[in-house]
């Protein structure tokens, strides 16, 4: 067994594309027509698959899982989000926890949770 990669479900491929390029610079490997395969192991399933596929709907903003990622320069990250997507909703603005790292939580724009952190040394 060999673990993959991390699939999730969004309404539009190529809009969550442009997300996760513009982001965390992400490319596109494979688009299968709804379903794409990114660089670091991401893989995006348009909505009407996975209910097909899966007889089940999506929760959105269901916090019950999140995607985490470290960024140095978590300031210039939170800058550029802002800036490229300015609606985004936070679970939590740039804060410091009591350890020292620095993190935001925001949803994609699917409702898929995010966490961007500092490296924790």
């Amino acid at each position: 067994m060999k673990y993959k990669g991390t699939l999730i479900v969004v309404k539009d491929c190529k809009r969550a594309l442009k997300f996760y390029s513009d982001m965390f610079g992400f490319q596109l490997l494979k688009d299968n027509d709804g379903n794409m395969e990114l660089t670091n192991n991401i893989y995006l399933q348009e909505l009407g698959y996975w209910e097909q596929f899966t007889k089940r709907g999506i929760i959105p903003n269901s916090n019950q899982t999140e995607l985490y990622f470290e960024e140095p320069n978590i300031e210039q990250f939170v800058e550029r989000l802002e800036t490229l997507y300015p609606k985004t909703e936070y679970v939590n603005h740039l804060m410091t926890h009591s350890w020292g790292q620095k993190v935001v939580r925001f949803y994609d724009l699917d409702g898929n949770l995010i966490e961007v952190g500092t490296p924790v040394i």
